[in-house]
């Protein structure tokens, strides 16, 4: 009954290792389905934004996002680093020598989201329902230049223009209007502007859930034509305050910040500090600056513009704002950018000469009174900003705690970025945040929209009509957009940009960057040509 010692001694080794080998085995199963388990499970990156994404309609305009309508929809041809205008869903294209017509040749191994085929009749199709709309899309000059559309056979697409237009292929690179829906996406009406049955692209991403102002869900288009994005989901949650956004990333509740404004310049550098976290910063994507309303009784006068502008410390809000991050702007167009190196004279900062001008346009300091005066009203101007856009905040506190010193009183009107525009449109405002759109619209688009009344455009036109040369400015600009000899174009560029600069109507403050906040286990942000674009299909999550 009883075993010997020697015996006993090798049974629990035997035991032992019986046990050994067993939990081994557990183990191992364990790792297996573990690796199995991160293997198979679905990669998901969260984003933020400040609000909803919109209907998701690459024919209309706010509330949609830039972003969004570049996940699900494309261009002909696509804008790429440096200007250079890439082949998209055209492979290739021709060009008549009298620059009226474009001949577009399609990719043959497009679908839409949902199967349907891409080719000359839906392309034919989307762009007659964007030219039935036309007095929506003003502001962009090829609405107006295309005389007809052909659909040559079905992977070949033309447009005729009324006068040869040599912006063409940059305005197709748009984000929107001139993008695709699929045949089951128009509503019964066949007129997109009136909303779409569903969001049916090409592009990379499908619109899989959606709750409205809370969160919308995109999945990778499974049937897409080009390289597929690495991550299977984006989730991009709707948080209008950027402090709220900060807190969120830090408990880990969004993996990236991406944009211009989404956070303060302070949030930034105190998550680039940490050391915690990776974060970039884009090349100058566009100008940020101040608008000024011509129609307003006070900002009429010249003298009052001009000493507004040499009152604006720059240097200021750059070295205490932007902590130096982004460079001075002199100009409303960077001059790296074509036809706009133009030679003209700074508005330096310089508070003795704001206050020589201030008088001569007859605003008195009075003693013992903190504003100045003229015929006993007091000199107050009305600065609107979006109440969600964290930069325009602080630099219009700064604007305000400034100008005081000089005699200016300051009213900030914050308000949400639709009924902002809604105001801006209207010229409901003394001073106005506003930025140059950057490439691929800057200066052509940008100009071509300060002519047009369209709402969709800008509210430039209605801020400018108070100047004397503004049907001068507006017939040089619609003549510049239209001219083919290039030496003619330089000068006419020149003479309009020089002519605005003069009339002191815009404050160029700085040439604004996108920034980019993420987690260590994310990769592959990259900052596109076009600043509303987020590099989606290039992100990967570990």
């Amino acid at each position: 009954m009883f075993l010997k010692k020697s015996q006993l001694v090798t049974s629990i080794v035997g035991l032992l290792v019986i046990l050994t080998v067993f939990v081994a085995g557990c183990s191992n199963t364990t790792k297996d389905q573990e690796n199995t388990s991160d293997k198979d499970k679905p990669k998901v990156l969260t984003f933020s934004w400040s609000g909803d994404i919109g209907d998701l309609n690459p024919h209309t305009y706010f509330p949609n996002q830039w972003f969004s309508q570049a996940m699900v929809y494309e261009p002909l041809v696509y804008y790429g680093e440096g200007g250079e205008i890439q082949p998209w869903l055209a492979e290739s294209w021709d060009v008549s020598k009298d620059g009226k017509e474009y001949v577009f040749h399609l990719r043959e191994d497009v679908k839409f989201s949902d199967g349907s085929p891409f080719n000359a009749a839906i392309v034919k199709k989307n762009f007659d329902t964007v030219l039935a709309n036309a007095e929506q899309h003003e502001w962009m000059e090829l609405i107006n230049q295309i005389k007809s559309t052909e659909v040559v056979d079905e992977s070949t697409f033309k447009l005729n223009l009324h006068k040869p237009y040599y912006p063409t292929l940059q305005e197709l690179t748009y984000i929107r209007p001139l993008r695709f829906v699929g045949e089951g996406a128009f509503p019964d009406s066949q007129n997109t502007f009136e909303g779409l049955k569903s969001p049916i692209g090409t592009g990379p991403w499908v619109l899989s859930e959606y709750k409205e102002n809370e969160e919308a869900i995109f999945t990778r288009n499974e049937q897409y034509w080009g390289t597929k994005p690495k991550v299977d989901k984006v989730v991009v949650k709707v948080i209008p305050d950027g402090e709220s956004r900060v807190l969120a990333f830090e408990k880990k509740e969004i993996d990236l910040i991406f944009g211009n404004g989404v956070i303060s310049q302070d949030s930034f550098q105190f998550l680039k500090d940490s050391g915690k976290y990776e974060t970039k910063i884009s090349e100058p994507t566009a100008t940020r600056a101040l608008l000024f309303n011509t129609n307003r009784e006070a900002i009429k006068d010249i003298k009052l513009r001009s000493a507004l502008q040499h009152a604006f410390n720059k240097q200021a809000v750059i070295d205490n704002i932007f902590y130096g991050n982004e460079k001075k702007a002199d100009t409303l167009f960077a001059p790296m950018l074509p036809y706009t190196n133009i030679s003209v004279n700074p508005y330096e900062y310089d508070v003795e000469k704001a206050k020589q001008l201030l008088d001569e346009a007859g605003w008195k300091q009075i003693k013992g009174k903190p504003f100045r005066e003229k015929d006993g009203e007091t000199l107050q101007l009305e600065l609107l900003f979006i109440s969600t856009d964290n930069i325009q905040k602080a630099i219009a506190e700064f604007i305000q705690g400034d100008f005081r010193k000089l005699g200016i009183d300051i009213k900030l009107t914050s308000q949400e970025e639709e009924t902002f525009w809604t105001t801006a449109y209207q010229g409901d405002f003394d001073l106005l945040f506003t930025a140059s759109w950057g490439v691929p619209f800057d200066p052509h688009s940008y100009l071509s929209a300060i002519t047009k009344s369209s709402e969709n455009g800008s509210p430039d036109y209605k801020a400018l009509l108070g100047l004397p040369a503004k049907k001068e400015i507006d017939e040089k600009i619609k003549e510049v957009l239209l001219s083919t000899d290039e030496e003619k174009r330089k000068m006419l560029y020149e003479d309009i940009l020089t002519t605005l600069h003069e009339q002191a109507v815009y404050l160029p403050i700085s040439y604004q960057s996108n920034v980019a906040v993420y987690h260590k286990n994310i990769s592959g942000i990259n900052f596109l040509p076009q600043e509303y674009e987020v590099p989606f299909t290039s992100i990967n999550v570990k």
